[in-house]
């Protein structure tokens, strides 16, 4: 099975970045950005420089723009290059634990707790040990609405596989705030997974191969690009598991009220877009900005 981890970073390699390299039979991809080192080198991965990506597709690169997280969509288009049948997509501030993507669950059944809800999408965090947070993605409005009294036990094959993360939680802007988490996810308690569809991130995610072109990581929707993404794919059928922590996360600095800036004018629209991908999976592209739409149709042409 071709394996591939992809990130990106500004960084010299971190502690996370190492690691990920050197993880037995997986090959790390990492896109750059204008202010990564120049010098940056892998020892066995492979290093997608701007000069690279610009060499990929000169018309994605334009739209997707510089400074920007978006840029691992060029690691993404490598992993397909690749053939990958798994992809991970991490970051590097998340140190991984011995053992991290050894229990694969993609494409296996897997028994989970299974949570039905009357809310248009389900909150992993809240089935949690840590039930006062939630995660960053889930519309606000619907926080103190959520409901965890209908569990059962169901089997499921996954497409996605959504690792938790102890220490610094991904949870938004206004969750982080309040409660300043510092958490250990007790692992008895997961997987989870739900008849609705929850938000996933681009942190500590295991993706199928095969999902790859529906999942694109829009410019200028703020701090959404992996969550819209996340409810895309499961609009059109990815079965999603959120599974025990495989990372500590040691966060790199980050600005609040920015990150609340980036957050907030997606409140609104992020319930809007999940309660729409309810009734027509391709009411995705209605919400993108024509920025994130043009970047988007590009980066299908190479699948």
């Amino acid at each position: 099975m071709t394996r591939v981890i992809v990130t990106t970073t500004i960084h010299a390699p971190t502690e996370a970045l190492r690691r990920f390299d050197a993880m037995p039979g997986w090959t790390l991809v990492v896109a750059g950005d204008r202010k990564t080192p120049t010098d940056f080198r892998l020892e066995r991965g492979r290093y997608l420089a701007p000069a690279d990506q610009e060499a990929m597709d000169p018309q994605l690169s334009d739209a997707i723009g510089w400074d920007c997280i978006q840029r691992r969509n060029f690691a993404l288009l490598e992993a397909h290059r690749l053939g990958a049948e798994v992809v991970a997509l991490v970051d590097d501030d998340n140190v991984p634990y011995e053992g991290w993507g050894e229990a694969l669950c993609i494409g296996r059944p897997t028994e989970v707790r299974w949570f039905e809800t009357e809310l248009p999408a389900f909150d992993p965090l809240g089935a949690t040990d840590h039930p006062h947070l939630w995660h960053r993605g889930f519309p606000l409005p619907w926080v103190g609405r959520r409901d965890y009294g209908r569990e059962t036990r169901a089997t499921v094959v996954p497409d996605v596989q959504a690792d938790l993360w102890d220490g610094d939680p991904d949870v938004d802007a206004v969750c982080r705030m309040i409660y300043r988490p510092e958490v250990r996810f007790d692992p008895a308690r997961l997987p989870v997974a739900s008849s609705k569809p929850a938000p996933f991130n681009s942190q500590n995610t295991f993706v199928r191969g095969g999902l790859l072109r529906d999942y694109f990581l829009c410019p200028g929707v703020g701090r959404m690009d992996d969550i819209w993404a996340g409810y895309a794919v499961q609009a059109l059928g990815a079965v999603v598991i959120h599974q025990k922590p495989s990372v500590e996360h040691a966060r790199n600095p980050h600005d609040l009220v920015r990150d609340h800036d980036l957050e907030a004018p997606y409140v609104g629209s992020t319930c809007q877009l999940v309660e729409a991908l309810a009734h027509d999976p391709m009411a995705y592209e209605r919400f993108l900005p024509q920025r994130a739409r043009d970047a988007r149709a590009l980066y299908r042409r190479h699948f």
